[in-house]
């Protein structure tokens, strides 16, 4: 509140008060002040020295990087600004993954039509290409990268500069034929800027959310009109060099050459997207004082995403003395910030959110209007504007043409329109907003947490940014604290829009219908207006613990639920899935004698492979089989003798180790109890951890056991063979067929409530580059006949465990598929085999002394010998 300044008494009369004061307490006035102490001058408060900022840009015009190469092929990246630091991070990036970011370059300049042709199955009309390509036109990404890339920070700006100026020294100076051989040579594969670099980062902030709506952004007309392409006036057969095509092009192109004409089928099969349709998940814990032993903050990361395509990961350090020193690993194209590690402060992870990102908005249309491009808010009339596009389209090798298109954008965002779901008529039609566009706090709000200094400034970084996209986040700080935010970038709805999507019976029943929020937009009170602020995420502090294993906020803390936020956020109060149900107890029970743990203990817990369900169920499993004996169940018209099966499952030792003898058995089993659960006890709110339990023997768990014993024999899979028989990882040659050397590899999956997790991605990995996959039998499995397995090329990847010490921090780490993706290269397989002979980690180096003593090579680069 401010004082009236009539009321504030000037610095002077209150002096002269305090001294007459001081003269009245003396005595008489006789001029003897002996007992007056003469004033001392007091200390001045010592002002705290501002911190000078870490230098952006290098100002000598010579960017110049150390690179130091560990073992496994680990890059630690010295600079002395952040500039050169990203130069040399984009290098050694290169070095190991040129192929992925160059395959995402293209894929987010609306570019694969014209390297690819229309479809992703030459001939087919899925139209993949032109739905990406037109997709990502009407979103707008490099149109907004453009626009704003200047408007960036000043950090950012140098990182994105840095790393590809890299990217484009180990393209320049590396020969074709000691490249990636899966696009070494190609005519996409060409130097990049920071306007393509930060198209990517537009692009993947998207990837929860509107980057799922391409399909239906293309298809998206007023009722009457087409959503076709049109070829441009003129026709481009220019030759060019076009690379990769397919093997088969339509050949009706030569009778097609006149004006107009489309020399290929469009016909793009359209339904509802998936929430999550990479199944990205993860583990995640930060363990504070009360639960270390040695009274220090602890961090595991389990990230479980694929190991091929778009989302690897990559390890590496960089340091710029003074300023930043931080380790661990990051996604592809981010120019030099660690997505997760640790500095000297402050460990953390991340896990994918089950936060919504985006809101669909049904319009009501301006029945004056014919053309159906008018729709109202709060009764006046909004345009729906046409936004017209053009790409460029390979039709043949060397020849190629420009389609013309139209998009629809509204003030909430692009249309979209699904048949049969969300369709464009006379009266309505659906626009998408999504929260993340565009997100330009991404560099920033990641460098500001490697650069954290202490747990406060941690948390600054959330509250100044929101960058982290779709993550939760889970960290430690060697002072003890424990820290968790869900600050994905979720929408602000209001109070009104709140209130109605949790009560109003039909928006509740379409957003379980579509698996997404949709609201009405015909009222501005249904708007968003950014991100749900800072102080209104789900978020949990400590000395304790925090955990997530991709359910939502809600139990975060167990002793310390979290509510009151909102809805978009996740579900609270409701059944866990039995991963989380394990990490909860895994925390709650598994630590060593004195209630704490250590970081063994936290290793051994994350590749412990047990398996929560069979804590629960196996006994009552086996008793039930073994009843059942030799008598035949009869499975899809099929009768199916058990009693191998049930034998090989009685010699399982409960973990999806190597060597467990039928674990495929019972993980074929989980396949069919998740889809008809046969739980003797059922989900209680009070006991979230230990609920639903038990197994009730009935026909349905016998014919549940059955049918998985039919789906091993179908799949010509000994019931009674080892998991490390039966899982295994496969690499690639780099023309995409099967190498043939499968290492044997353990761990569970989710199906089974296992904790370390693998899975099979059979479909699209988010890139082009070729890779061969096993189909898997059915739908209700991932075993394939063909692979006479499980093919895994999905879950954990960079794993690690941080222990703060007296001496800092000690890591141990693994990026399960190792650092390099060229097949053949020194580094693209030797942590996959690690694993694979024991699953353990290894140690990560992070003082100057761990670095030298375990040097395999170096490189000072400098752009001045460019």
């Amino acid at each position: 509140m401010k004082i009236p300044k009539n009321r504030i008494l000037p610095y002077r009369t209150l002096l002269a008060a305090s001294i007459a004061a001081t003269l009245l307490g003396c005595g008489g006035n006789d001029n003897n002040f002996d007992n007056v102490q003469t004033p001392t001058t007091p200390e001045p408060s010592p002002v705290e020295p501002t911190p000078t900022p870490v230098p952006a840009f290098d100002t000598d015009g010579v960017l110049t990087a150390d690179i130091t190469w560990t073992t496994y092929g680990v890059p630690h990246i010295k600079a002395d600004n952040l500039e050169s630091m990203a130069y040399g991070v984009g290098y050694a990036f290169a070095k190991d993954n040129l192929c992925v970011l160059a395959d995402q370059i293209i894929k987010y300049n609306s570019e694969r039509s014209k390297y690819f042709g229309p479809d992703n199955q030459a001939g087919s009309g899925d139209s993949e290409h032109l739905i990406n390509d037109f997709g990502f036109l009407t979103l707008g990404i490099r149109a907004l990268a453009e626009e704003n890339l200047a408007r960036m920070s000043a950090n950012s700006r140098a990182m994105f500069q840095g790393y590809t100026a890299g990217y484009n020294r180990y393209l320049a100076d590396t020969p074709v034929a000691d490249q990636d051989q899966s696009c070494a040579g190609q005519p996409w594969v060409t130097e990049i800027d920071s306007t393509d670099l930060l198209t990517y980062s537009l692009g993947v902030a998207l990837l929860p959310g509107a980057a799922n709506f391409l399909g239906p952004m293309f298809l998206a007309a007023p009722e009457g009109e087409s959503y076709l392409p049109t070829p441009a006036a003129n026709l481009n057969f220019a030759s060019q060099e076009i690379a990769a095509f397919p093997a088969a092009f339509p050949t009706a192109l030569a009778a097609n050459r006149q004006v107009n004409a489309m020399p290929f089928n469009i016909n793009p099969t359209i339904a509802l997207p998936e929430k999550n349709p990479q199944d990205m998940g993860s583990n995640g814990w930060g363990l504070g004082s009360d639960k270390t032993t040695n009274g220090m903050g602890m961090v595991l990361g389990n990230p479980h995403f694929p190991h091929t395509g778009n989302l690897r990961f990559w390890q590496f350090h960089t340091q710029i003395p003074g300023y930043l020193n931080v380790i661990g690993g990051s996604l592809t194209g981010l120019p030099g910030a660690v997505n997760i590690g640790f500095n000297e402060n402050v460990a953390w992870t991340h896990t994918f959110s089950t936060a919504e990102h985006f809101v669909v908005y049904q319009l009501t249309l301006d029945e004056d209007d014919d053309t159906g491009l008018t729709h109202r808010v709060d009764g006046s009339k909004r345009t729906i504007y046409e936004k017209p596009m053009q790409i460029e389209v390979a039709v043949a090798p060397g020849q190629t043409i420009m389609l013309n298109k139209t998009a629809y954008y509204t003030n909430y965002g692009p249309m979209i329109e699904v048949p049969g779901n969300f369709e464009w008529t006379d009266t309505n039609a659906f626009a998408i907003k999504d929260a993340n566009l565009p997100n330009l706090d991404v560099v920033d709000h990641w460098l500001a947490m490697n650069m954290a200094g202490s747990m406060d400034e941690f948390k600054q970084a959330f509250k100044d940014y929101d960058g982290v996209i779709f993550n939760n986040t889970m960290s430690a700080s060697a002072d003890g604290q424990v820290f968790y935010i869900d600050d994905s970038t979720v929408p602000n709805l209001t109070e009104t829009a709140i209130s109605e999507l949790t009560t109003n019976p039909v928006l509740v029943q379409t957003k379980i219908a579509a698996g997404f929020t949709v609201l009405p937009g015909f009222a501005s009170a249904f708007d968003f207006d950014g991100p749900v602020p800072y102080e209104e995420a789900p978020k949990y502090e400590g000395t304790d613990s925090v955990q997530n294993s991709n359910d939502s906020f809600w139990l975060t803390n167990l002793s310390s639920p979290i509510t009151g936020v909102s809805p978009l956020y996740g579900n609270v109060e409701n059944q866990q899935s039995l991963r989380s149900r394990l990490a909860q107890q895994f925390i709650e029970s598994e630590a060593g004698s004195d209630n704490t743990f250590t970081p063994d203990e936290v290793e051994t817990l994350l590749l412990n492979n047990r398996s929560m369900l069979a804590d629960m169920v196996l006994p009552s499993l086996l008793q039930a089989c073994t009843a059942q004996g030799s008598d035949p169940v009869t499975v899809n018209g099929e009768d199916v003798d058990i009693s191998a099966g049930c034998a090989a499952l009685a010699s399982w030792d409960g973990t999806m180790n190597k060597d467990s003898v039928g674990a495929h058995v019972f993980r074929e089993f989980a396949f069919q109890f998740d889809r008809d659960p046969q739980w003797e006890t059922p989900f209680s709110v009070d006991n979230p951890v230990t609920t639903p339990s038990g197994l009730l023997q009935n026909d349905t768990t016998i014919n549940q056991f059955a049918a998985a014993v039919q789906v091993v024999n179908q799949a010509g899979v000994a019931l009674d063979a080892t998991l490390g028989e039966v899982q295994f990882v496969e690499r690639s040659l780099p023309d995409g067929s099967a190498s043939g050397i499968k290492l044997p590899w353990a761990g569970a999956h989710n199906i089974e409530g296992g904790f370390n997790v693998f899975n099979i991605v059979p479909g699209n990995n988010g890139t082009l580059l070729p890779r061969h996959t096993y189909a898997p039998l059915n739908s209700n499995t991932i075993m394939s006949a063909e692979a006479e397995g499980y093919h895994i090329n999905y879950g954990s990847s960079w794993m690690m465990v941080i222990n703060f010490t007296e001496e800092g921090p000690q890591g141990r780490g693994l990026l399960s598929y190792s650092q390099s993706r060229g097949y053949g290269s020194e580094h693209s397989v030797d942590q996959t085999e690690l694993y694979s002979s024991q699953p353990t980690l290894r140690e990560l180096y992070f003082t100057d002394e761990e670095i030298s003593a375990n040097t395999i090579s170096t490189l000072t680069l400098s752009s001045e010998e460019n």
